[in-house]
């Protein structure tokens, strides 16, 4: 049964009637509760019920994870102080560098962080609110065409999903990604109802805000997005066309007005773009952050991809089975073959619509969204890393619900209900699958899913009976097809996420894992590679760097596979954790004492750099323990040519920078050598210090 399209209808009164500020209030507040006129009565408390789930997983203990990801929390403190950083998304209050992505995620913690101080919770909550708000906008999307169930359905998968559990807990800019990408489809869907233009401008506002966020990976809806305008919008092909150019322009609009102040200020009036080695955006847009992601050719990465279907580089080998291999499958996979076949279940049942139906146009919206950038992230060379895949997860939902939708109201045919019962058997082999992965947790889960599988399976080939009957047997297949991805989102919440690489779920084998995947969750080594640069390749073992050695400044980057230890007394990293020391390495921030916190804090205003450190995330740890400006030599990488050696030795005559700390990542990939150049230059001219565990040069003396 189709509902109507509208969300709460419009109420007339006359001129004699208006309604006060305070009926006009009373009234949302009753609209809030009971919902749209009529619904039933279960519906709005059902949704909040709904969204108070999603807010609890989300919110649970969120600041267990501290600073999360420092880099990004680094460059929202300096955002927090200084607008001029804020504007740009620079790492350090000082304008010396920026991230290596564009600010609008940024700009939304650093506002936090303004109002309420520098915290976890200030960091954190607004990337929980920003789940909490997707979850609500897939409901309305899916909830416009069809039942509240099926809505529901679909609002529920999402907040269950793993890696969106996850990545709604953590300070990466996916999550806003995510809230953008999920409000151009309502936006298009409105277009698609109306023929207006005025949605399909607001869609590619989103989108290019999405820009804004993430840079290119934005643009993969955009086809789908366009396509199905272009297919069942209820005006001419002329008109069609020409909103779909109008939007284009609001696209262009909503993220070239940044780039455009990036690129026309003068370049000594600005701080360097991280992530590009001419210090140009559009070098990054279309680099390191762009077509770099598909080809492996990164100038100035961690390290090349060179993943092919044949074989693969350190982020896996690339190919259609990816997104099910390794950690990848527990993040998001658990219901995408199950989304597939609905998909097409879904397109055939609805053959017959008529061109303009929204309830198709809305299944195409989601099922293109999955399919086209399941198949980016399938077959990009470039750096991949699991949780990306949480821009898959509204979409996923979507497909999922309106899928199961359709095949329940088709159940009379026989043939619908032998398929959605080895659907269903399929999700649930499928989990045993995944869950053998971590072997030893919760090994009686697997057992229990195949049972209420084949309990589910039995009743759904049955033909339709009562409804005790059909409540029954949607209970039970609920069960069986969520219930062990609902697991492994539990367990996401209970565990602390930091670093730069992360994972939900437990520890399995195969796993990249990642500093901070939770519980010492490994296999990416993230010792410090020495100051002449990492000492490692893919699998190997982390030594002493070219110029390194002192006193803690030694160490290596040990990408999957291999083991990063730090020599002269700064500790040792195995399977991803650091372990004393100190030291911050490529992935992971700085453990900082309380002396060396003091040290760098005496004296601070006199400075514009209390300290300068290779890599960002060294130079974050320094930074949130202070909340001083730390210079990070070289950006995240280490390898950006920010600062030379000749405007390093610069600032250092201007009495600019007071300390020097030894260690973090050299050059990588093809990169700039000039934070090599920079440390052996320290080093020639300065005299160590040890401060606990950690190699500190006064450059004023």
């Amino acid at each position: 049964m189709t509902t109507t399209t509208q969300d709460h209808p419009a109420v007339t009164y006359p001129a004699s009637e208006q309604p006060t500020a305070g009926g006009r209030l009373r009234a949302a507040g009753r609209w809030l509760i009971r919902g749209r006129a009529g619904s039933a009565a279960w519906e709005r408390p059902a949704l909040l019920g709904l969204l108070g789930v999603a807010a609890l997983l989300y919110l649970w203990d969120l600041a267990a994870s501290g600073y999360a990801n420092s880099f990004y929390s680094a460059a929202v403190q300096a955002g927090s102080v200084n607008w001029e950083a804020f504007f740009y998304g620079s790492s350090d209050a000082a304008n010396s560098i920026t991230v290596d992505k564009p600010p609008a995620s940024l700009w939304i913690m650093a506002l936090s962080v303004r109002l309420f101080g520098l915290s976890s919770w200030s960091i954190l909550v607004p990337e929980a609110l920003m789940g909490v708000a997707t979850v609500a906008i897939v409901y309305c999307i899916v909830r416009r065409h069809y039942s509240a169930q099926t809505a529901l359905l679909a609002g529920g998968v999402l907040a269950i999903t793993p890696v969106a559990v996850l990545m709604f807990r953590f300070n990466n800019p996916d999550a806003l990604l995510v809230l953008l990408l999920t409000a151009s489809v309502y936006f298009t869907l409105r277009a698609i109802e109306s023929g207006r233009m005025r949605w399909l401008l607001l869609a590619g506002v989103a989108v290019g805000f999405g820009f804004l966020t993430k840079q290119l990976q934005a643009f993969l809806i955009l086809p789908v997005l366009a396509g199905a305008y272009l297919a069942v919008a209820p005006v001419s092909w002329k008109k069609r066309f020409g909103h779909l150019f109008a939007a284009l322009g609001a696209v262009i609009v909503s993220a070239g007005w940044w780039v455009a102040v990036v690129e026309l200020v003068p370049a000594s009036m600005r701080p360097y773009i991280g992530g590009s080695q001419t210090n140009s955006f559009l070098e990054l847009t279309f680099g390191y952050n762009g077509l770099g992601r598909l080809t492996g050719d990164e100038t100035g990465s961690v390290t090349g991809g060179g993943g092919t279907t044949a074989g693969g580089g350190m982020w896996g080998a690339t190919g259609i089975l990816r997104l099910f291999e390794n950690e990848i499958g527990g993040q998001i996979a658990w219901l995408l073959p199950a989304a597939l076949v609905l998909f097409v279940l879904a397109l055939v049942l609805g053959r017959a619509a008529k061109r303009t139906d929204a309830r198709r146009a809305t299944l195409l919206l989601f099922g293109g969204w999955l399919i086209v950038t399941a198949l980016a992230f399938s077959f990009m060379a470039g750096i991949f890393h699991a949780y990306y895949t949480v821009a898959l997860a509204p979409a996923l939902a979507g497909t999922v619900a309106i899928g199961a939708a359709a095949a329940w109201s088709a159940r009379e045919k026989l043939w619908v209900r032998i398929l959605s019962a080895v659907t269903l058997i399929g999700t649930a082999v499928w989990a045993c699958v995944l869950l053998d992965r971590a072997a030893d947790w919760l090994p009686w889960l697997k057992a229990v899913v195949l049972v209420l599988a084949i309990v589910g399976a039995m009743l759904l080939v049955l033909p339709p009976r009562g409804r005790m009957f059909a409540g029954a047997t949607i209970a039970t297949t609920l069960v069986a097809a969520l219930l062990a991805p609902a697991a492994y989102s539990v367990e996401t919440v209970a565990t602390p996420h930091t670093g730069s690489i992360v994972t939900a779920g437990p520890t399995v084998s195969g796993s990249m894992g990642g500093p901070g995947g939770g519980a010492g969750r490994g296999g990416f080594g993230g010792a410090q590679g020495g100051a002449g640069g990492p000492g490692a390749a893919p699998g190997g073992t982390g030594a002493a760097g070219g110029t390194g050695g002192t006193g803690g400044a030694g160490g290596g980057f040990a990408p999957p596979g291999g083991t990063g230890t730090t020599q002269g007394g700064a500790g040792t990293t195995t399977g991803g954790t650091a372990q004393g020391g100190g030291m911050g390495g490529l992935l992971g921030s700085s453990a900082v004492s309380s002396q060396l916190s003091a040290l760098l804090k005496s004296d601070a205003s006199s400075y514009t750099w209390v300290a300068a450190a290779i890599g960002s995330n060294s130079a974050a740890g320094y930074q949130l323990a202070t909340q001083e400006a730390v210079m990070p030599i070289g950006g995240f990488n280490g390898s950006d040519p920010s600062p030379t050696l000749a405007q390093f030795m610069a600032y250092v005559a201007a009495g600019k920078i007071h300390y020097f700390i030894a260690g973090g990542v050299g050059q990588a990939n093809g990169g700039s050598s000039a934070s090599s150049a920079i440390a052996s230059w320290v080093e020639q001219n300065f005299t160590a210090t040890t401060v606990g565990s950690t190699t500190v040069y006064d450059l004023t003396r």
